[in-house]
């Protein structure tokens, strides 16, 4: 796999936020943000198809993966002493160590909600992330919203409750998926690392975990799916169906304000959903497509919102 020529200086190390990122750089970001949530809005079929592995494995499988890929990554580009200058400040690999928690907690619940046939409220979950996206900007980082951007999460929650009315219950998945990701995409948007090796770091302190749980499958199942050509030439592929879109979510997450990030989460569920109805066969009903519907209508007014600023710097 050949890495992007704007793939340097994703990986470079990261610096302290600016308080105004260039125009050209929060471009660069949209582009990617747009990329990346393509990327997990099919991401379901490659579980689905993996479903005979069992979500565990899955996770694990796809740690030591993408492990290897940012190996391999980090070896050519560089980023490895930013790696062992984290190892040697016990404060930032608390941190770290935190994040790959809620990376590896918000994984393993994102394909348990795959193999069980939930993945309309794995969707309706990610509906959600954008608000607990703008909640955190505003409370952690003192972002603030205008007007347009205001009637859009207003809009937005009116879905969001609608869709809770057509699930008949707390959507427990939906809320813990949420949470675990938003609180990832906070602690990777403050972190002092580049995209590449703080993914790498935070891989590598979940390995022996991953690594303990595979041997363990093995030595009590037998070969299982890793004697299945094809099922274990998918488990190699969660490496990279990991590892590529969670670097252009770290590129993008450090160009673009959480709200921005928030509303570019839209389009991620939005696949899923459509997804889980056309190709996995789950039931839609009134209040669902209800909720969907509001959800393009809060996006439409951010986006309207978005441009119409941009174009107005464009101008002065």
């Amino acid at each position: 796999m050949s890495l992007p020529e704007s793939a340097p200086e994703a990986i470079a190390p990261a610096a302290a936020i600016p308080a105004r990122v260039p125009a050209s750089e929060a471009s660069k970001g949209m582009l990617a943000a747009l990329a990346v949530y393509s990327l997990w809005g099919f991401l379901p079929l490659l579980f689905h198809a993996l479903e005979p592995a069992g979500s565990v494995l899955i996770v694990a499988e796809r740690t030591l993966w993408s492990l290897v890929l940012l190996a391999v990554i980090l070896g050519v580009v560089g980023g490895v002493g930013e790696v062992r200058t984290l190892f040697s400040d016990r404060r930032r690999m608390l941190g770290t160590l935190l994040s790959a928690v809620l990376l590896g907690g918000n994984w393993l619940l994102y394909v348990w909600a795959v193999e069980t046939g939930q993945v309309l409220e794995a969707s309706f979950g990610y509906f959600i992330t954008p608000l607990i996206n703008v909640l955190i900007g505003m409370v952690l980082l003192g972002e603030r919203q205008n007007r347009m951007q205001t009637i859009s999460i207003l809009i937005a929650a009116v879905a969001i409750a609608i869709q809770a009315v057509g699930l008949g219950s707390i959507p427990f998945v939906a809320l813990g998926l949420a949470l675990t990701f938003g609180f990832y995409g906070y602690f990777r948007k403050t972190a002092q690392l580049g995209p590449a090796s703080g993914l790498f770091a935070e891989t590598l302190l979940i390995a022996p975990a991953a690594l303990a749980y595979v041997i363990y499958d093995i030595a009590t199942k037998g070969a299982g799916v890793h004697a299945d050509p094809m099922l274990m030439t998918l488990l190699v592929f969660t490496g990279p169906a990991t590892a590529v879109p969670l670097l252009l979510f770290a590129y993008a997450v450090r160009r673009l304000r959480m709200t921005t990030i928030g509303m570019f989460q839209y389009l991620a569920p939005t696949i899923q959903f459509l997804v889980a109805i056309l190709l996995l066969g789950e039931h839609l009903n009134g209040p669902r497509l209800l909720s969907f519907a509001l959800i393009w209508v809060s996006l439409a007014v951010f986006s309207y919102d978005s441009f119409r600023r941009r174009g107005r710097v464009a101008a002065a």
